[in-house]
């Protein structure tokens, strides 16, 4: 059976079938407005023993929850094995797989620390979730003498504290309950293995000295005063940074609830180095919920662990959103509790997620290096060099490297969790991407280059415009980190954009420039791109030649007569194109002079073609034409001839002849002609006489049999009237000679 109840805070652990159940009511008049803002809450649930002697929490019914953990007796006691939970998901209403909780977290450091204070695994966020199963076991498989007491998993209702929350929040919530192995719930019971299950809501030991116990994914602070300086018990003055101060969401904008953290901030001499961290846990969550996540991990550092805070000074989400962590001033060098050993003169900078296999968003390592950058920058630090930083801890990091207390060791000023601790922390993935956060918050801009340029083309290496242009960029800094671009002309700033820009425009002014773009990063460091080469033109490009067309050689119908278009242009400066505009269209690049079409017969034909320099200056010139066929009756005959006719011959009829001297004449008024012939094996050879004068043989044998052979064509300067004069030669052998006609253009 599955039942749904409103509930009420206050969790039993049943005894048997280790089903938690919740205390009932139904909700009074008012409570929904009541809960529209609710606290954050800590549930702590004990494992029992289990198989193997290993400790486990069977599948258990929970009231709501978004964050889990697994803790345990003695804050300096490791877990030496491996702790895996399941949730029952609020939103599938599935439960999930196992997933591992990372247990190898660093040690604490300072023996001040609240009583009770405990040993953790990291958090894990879960989203909404209403059940939970644990198991946990030595790292050989088996359990025993090696596990810590009292292993319990912490449970931690975000609560709800922004108006954005209160909107997607209902004012109250049904759990549904499942029992297990057989067992059905009641309202209450004795717990097993010997603890209870306890609402950890208010601070352990409100009365105990503030903490310096490690955060999740970070160590913990380093209180010894083996380091440079003792913390400060009084709020020194925030000193002005060389960088702008990136947009930082307060405490009170994430809902911190003060009263878990009841004991003031302790501050350091400075800010030498940042550590960045991962919290571990999912990279799945909405970015609407991070202030629930961060709100939960403060929960868990201060209920759970024990500790006065949360352990980081600043927390990151893959949105790129910065959020407030340990209080005291984000200005400030408040001590935090986030390296062991190493917290006394540094800031640490935590990432919402898990970036072992999956490297962290842009926006996220730009928030982190702008956070680095404005830390640092504070004390005049550059975040691209190293510092020496002495150990608060003996201790030995993740790639083997040992500290000894008390001496001095060299760090990047922007470091991982791993180079100061044994921990895979900030995950691999986000440790390789290091060097681009030092080099983004160190400036200057990285990957700056000009991508395009518009209002200007490009001819070997100079731009060519009539005076307006547009230069556009790109960089692999984000533009959060860099205060200005600068548009160079001759040197000059000719304009200024915003360090979120990607162009610039300008006016040149006649004559030939150079232009560069220049990258202005918050810490004032510039880097500049290689100048552009330009030419300022106004002048239009000029036809030398009018387009004109000539007849050609090759196939004629009464439709589509073989011509050859020409032209010539030229630039002053730098020419680019030109185009065909009609009676059809077609680019050239600018040595191009000629182009083979066809014409239609009979038609008058506007022939417009346009000029293109590269600077955008332009210039049309267009003349009309008329092919014109003269058919071989309108020919003036001399000799004998025979008219043929078929459907092969231009216009359905021909004249063939094989008398030796016959001829036929055409006269026109044209500037271009061409013969038009049939041509086989028989076909003999004729003159050509253009006004008397003969100018050449034309051999019209083929080897295979064409009809319609435009096989001589004569094309002069400009039209006038002219005469064509056909002589049958008659060839030995093969003396015939079949004319289709004559075409002209006017």
């Amino acid at each position: 059976m599955r039942r749904r109840a409103w509930l009420t805070l206050g969790a039993v652990v049943l005894g048997g079938a280790g089903v938690v159940s919740y205390a009932v009511a139904s909700p009074s008049s008012g409570d929904a407005a009541g809960q529209a803002k609710r606290p954050v809450r800590v549930y702590d649930l004990a494992l029992r023993s289990g198989a193997n002697g290993g400790r486990e929490l069977p599948r258990t019914g929970t009231e709501r929850f978004s964050m889990l953990g697994v803790s345990w007796q003695g804050a300096s006691a490791r877990l030496h094995g491996a702790a895996q939970v399941r949730t029952h998901s609020v939103e599938t209403g599935e439960w999930t797989g196992w997933r591992n909780l990372e247990a190898n977290v660093d040690p604490l450091e300072d023996p001040r620390a609240r009583a009770g204070a405990r040993g953790s695994s990291e958090p894990l966020w879960v989203g909404p979730s209403d059940g939970v199963q644990v198991q946990v076991v030595r790292k050989d498989g088996t359990a025993g003498p090696g596990l810590p007491k009292d292993l319990r998993v912490s449970l931690v209702d975000p609560g709800v504290a922004t108006a954005a929350e209160q909107k997607a929040e209902p004012a109250a919530y049904v759990a549904e309950a499942s029992p297990t192995d057989g067992t059905s719930p009641t309202d209450s019971a004795s717990p097993t293995d010997g603890a209870s299950p306890t609402d950890s809501a208010t601070p352990t030991d409100p009365a105990s000295p503030t903490d310096s116990a490690s955060a999740s994914t970070s160590a913990s602070a380093s209180a010894s005063a083996s380091a440079s300086a003792s913390p400060s018990a009084t709020t020194p003055t925030a000193p002005p940074s060389t960088v702008p101060e990136p947009p930082i969401v307060s405490r009170a904008g994430w809902g911190a609830d003060e009263s878990l953290s009841p004991q003031p901030s302790e501050y350091n001499a400075d800010v030498k180095a940042v550590f960045v961290h991962h919290t571990d846990g999912t990279n799945d969550y909405a970015c609407a919920d991070s202030a629930a996540i961060v709100r939960s991990i403060y929960a868990y550092h201060t209920q759970t662990n024990g500790w006065n805070d949360i352990g980081y000074n600043f927390l990151v989400d893959k949105c790129g959103t910065v959020f407030e962590g340990r209080k005291g001033g984000v200005d400030l060098p408040v001590l935090g509790a986030h390296t062991y050993g190493w917290n006394r003169e540094a800031a640490g900078i935590a990432v919402l997620g898990d970036y072992t296999t999956t490297g962290a968003s842009n926006a996220a390592l730009a928030s982190v290096a702008r956070v680095a950058a404005w830390k640092l920058g504070q004390y005049h630090a550059d975040p691209a060099t190293t510092v020496q930083l002495k150990a608060g801890a003996t201790q030995t990091n993740y790639s083997g490297t040992g500290f000894t207390a008390g001496d001095s060791y060299t760090f990047n000023r922007v470091s991982g969790h791993r180079d100061g601790y044994n921990t895979q922390c900030p995950g691999s993935s986000l440790y390789a991407q290091l060097p681009t956060v030092r080099a983004w918050a160190a400036g200057p801009v990285q990957g700056l280059k000009v991508t395009s340029v518009s209002g200007a083309g490009l001819s070997g290496s100079t731009y060519y415009t009539k005076g307006a242009v547009t230069v556009k960029w790109s960089t692999t800094t984000p533009g959060s980190l860099i205060s200005r671009f600068e548009l160079l002309v001759d040197g000059e700033v000719a304009a200024t954009a915003s360090g979120t820009a990607t162009s610039a425009a300008a006016t040149l002014a006649s004559g030939t420039h150079t232009v560069a773009v220049r990258a202005v990063h918050q810490s004032g460091r510039t880097v500049t791109t290689s100048a552009l080469n330009f030419a300022t033109d106004t002048t239009a490009p000029s036809f030398t030649t009018a387009p004109k067309i000539s007849l050609r050689t090759g196939t004629v119908n009464t439709t589509a007569v073989p011509v050859t278009l020409g032209w010539k242009a030229t630039d002053g400066q730098a020419l680019k194109s030109v185009g065909l505009l009609s009676p059809s269209t077609a680019t050239f690049g600018p040595t191009t002079t000629a182009y083979s079409r066809t014409a239609k017969s009979g038609t008058a034909s506007t022939w417009s073609m346009k000029a293109y320099d590269y600077a955008g200056n332009t210039r049309t010139s267009s003349a009309s034409y008329t092919p014109v066929i003269l058919q071989e009756t309108s020919a003036t005959k001399s000799g004998s001839w025979t008219a043929r006719s078929s459907t092969s011959y231009l216009g359905g009829t021909s004249y063939s002849s094989g008398s030796k001297g016959a001829s036929l004449t055409w006269t026109f008024t044209g500037r271009s002609a061409s013969w038009v012939v049939s041509r086989a094996s028989s076909s003999g050879q004729a003159y050509v006489y253009v006004d008397g004068v003969k100018v050449t043989t034309v051999d019209l044998k083929s080897s295979t049999t064409l009809y319609r052979q435009a096989i001589w064509t004569k094309t002069w300067s400009a039209a006038a009237k002219h005469t064509v004069k056909i002589v049958v030669v008659g060839t030995s052998g093969r003396p015939t000679v079949t004319t289709d006609g004559l075409v002209f253009v006017k």
